[in-house]
């Protein structure tokens, strides 16, 4: 960004440092999307073959099953004002639905107030939203990060990344955050102290209706703790729909267990749940999430070593949930600008 001096001045040249993102969840995209809007050069890395992390949507023909994070909530000012201009672009909307308690057949229908959002279509629309126009490196799995005399260069599991940037932010769960946070010893530490979660998760989808009273609900006393019929949702083709999180302790105990064998103990659990006769689905899928949610959150909103130019976001600088990984990439993105750093000539 070039500043037009007064008749006398020297010219003075401000150019915004280059920033490599690592993981294109909402963390990551946050804190892309506001240093880009900046002015910072910013390209996003990520290993998958789509944008969304854990809000990432599953499709089998026109059924959409939602199998990572569920709904979200807010709380924070800054990220209601983000929700509210979602909503009027037609990305998210409030998820009208009856919610219950299930335990081994006893349903209780619950009384409750909570303004729950989902993504329209898919969970991840909001996240698509706000990477619009990015550069983003999809199915790039980033394996080390090494500061050079030319800046901060990147190694992916297919060689090295062209370019050297003069900054990092890694948005990849705690554990996996810790590993290409070698070069910050200080920060790698905290990164590895959190424990992650993970969570086994169900996809079947039933040519009938489920005689169930609800579309969503808590699940006591059972290997599953949470189960929504997706179909419900705004914006998806009206499937019965569901999908099945195992509790994180029974996800840890199957935590290498086959697929077909943790999709039969989870549905014969869904149906003594429901109370119900086991069923046939039509579709059945399975999906190992090892790193769900963080057991032991840092609440520190986010890492950031000024000196090396390195830093870390996620929902695990802050608690289990989409609003604190937007906060956590929103307040590291602010923090970073505010510092006024300058790029490498």
């Amino acid at each position: 960004m070039k500043t037009r001096p007064h008749p006398g001045e020297t010219s003075i040249i401000d150019i915004r440092p280059s920033v490599a993102v690592i993981g294109a969840g909402m963390a990551g995209v946050t804190a892309a999307r506001l240093l880009s809007e900046r002015g910072y050069p910013v390209r996003i890395f990520d290993k998958g073959r789509g944008i969304g992390g854990r809000m990432s949507t599953r499709r089998e023909g026109d059924c959409a099953f939602d199998h990572g994070c569920q709904f979200f909530t807010v709380r924070d000012d800054r990220f209601r004002s983000y929700v509210e201009a979602w909503q009027d672009a037609g990305l998210v909307s409030p998820w009208r639905h009856r919610i219950a308690n299930c335990d081994r057949g006893d349903i209780t229908v619950l009384r409750d107030d909570t303004v729950r959002y989902v993504g329209v279509p898919g969970m991840n629309a909001m996240i698509k939203g706000m990477a619009e126009g990015l550069s983003i490196q999809l199915a790039t799995r980033i394996v080390e990060i090494n500061e050079t005399d030319e800046g901060w260069r990147l190694v992916a599991d297919s060689g090295p990344v062209d370019d050297a940037f003069d900054m990092v932010i890694v948005t990849a769960p705690a554990e996996q955050s810790s590993d290409l946070l070698k070069a910050a010893p200080a920060l790698q530490a905290k990164a590895a102290s959190v424990r992650m979660q993970p969570c086994w998760a169900v996809m079947a989808m039933f040519e009938f209706e489920l005689d169930a009273p609800f579309e969503a609900a808590f699940v006591r006393n059972s290997p599953l703790v949470w189960v929504a019929n997706g179909g419900s949702k705004p914006g998806r083709a009206a499937h019965e729909a569901w999908v099945l999180h195992a509790s994180p302790a029974w996800s840890r105990a199957h935590l290498d267990d086959k697929p077909d064998a943790v999709i039969a103990q989870l549905l014969r659990a869904f149906y003594e749940a429901l109370g119900i006769k086991d069923v046939d689905p039509s579709v059945t899928l399975a999906h190992r999430w090892r790193y769900a949610a963080p057991e032991n959150a840092l609440d520190c909103g986010f890492l950031w070593d000024a000196e090396l130019n390195i830093g870390a976001a996620g929902d695990w600088c802050l608690n289990a949930r989409v609003e604190n990984a937007f906060l956590s990439g929103f307040l590291l993105a602010d923090h970073i600008h505010a510092s006024r750093p300058r790029a490498m000539l």
